[in-house]
């Protein structure tokens, strides 16, 4: 006896060489892109971040269309959704310039350098800054203002005492007659720091409408 063949089974193609390597290639280029989304996120929250220079506070060592790369592990690595940094290599020093939060808007990034650490004395006398009864000078500090302002209208030239509280930090920008600093709003808590800004990769000046070479690879300190 034959066998009955169903006629409504229904015939299975194979599945065509072609199809199957799109799909691994389309797989492949996924995975990578998605690996490399995870790298730059790490990096970025972990390692180092670029930020670009938009105001001039900080002149003559940073200039407006600077852009700077940021360590942010020196002073330790922030754990997600609790109060703590681990493996801190080391604490801000003075004269440090440093990334953070500006303390009356968080939402923006600020920059300035590191003047007085937590237990310090910071004074303000006609336009020179004393830290613990010494004149402390830095050599990127500039002045571009020739008047003076009494401390009763406004704390630019002459202010404090300020005593630095623990876990914060006294913060002034180089170009001391143009920068709204701790002067003004007094310090940056140290959960506030980002990182320490290290090296110039890029510099765009745009009245010239042309790079600063000169500037890119140029290290900040």
């Amino acid at each position: 006896m034959k066998e009955h063949q169903d006629s409504s089974q229904a015939t299975i193609s194979p599945v065509q060489p072609q199809s199957i390597k799109k799909k691994g290639l389309i797989r492949e280029y996924a995975e990578s892109i998605a690996i490399a989304i995870l790298l730059a996120l790490v990096i970025r929250t972990y390692i180092v971040q670029a930020f670009k220079i938009p105001s001039g506070s900080m002149e003559d060592t940073l200039q407006i269309g600077d852009h700077l790369l940021v360590n942010k592990f020196i002073y330790g690595t922030e754990i997600p959704f609790i109060d703590k940094r681990v493996l801190t290599i080391r604490d801000p020093r003075r004269g440090d310039v440093i990334v953070f939060e500006y303390p009356e808007d968080p939402s923006k990034d600020f920059i300035k350098r590191v003047i007085g650490v937590p237990g310090d004395v910071v004074e303000g006398k006609d336009k020179k800054v004393y830290v613990n009864g010494k004149l402390y000078v830095n050599p990127h500090e500039v002045h571009k203002e020739k008047d003076m302002i009494p401390k009763e209208v406004n704390p630019r030239d002459t202010f404090g005492p300020f005593t630095v509280p623990a876990d914060s930090y006294f913060v002034m920008g180089d170009n001391r007659d143009r920068s709204y600093d701790s002067r003004f709003w007094k310090f940056v808590r140290r959960d506030q720091i980002k990182g320490l800004a290290f090296i110039k990769y890029w510099s765009w000046d745009s009245e010239k409408f042309r790079p600063r070479f000169g500037s890119i690879g140029q290290l900040i300190n």
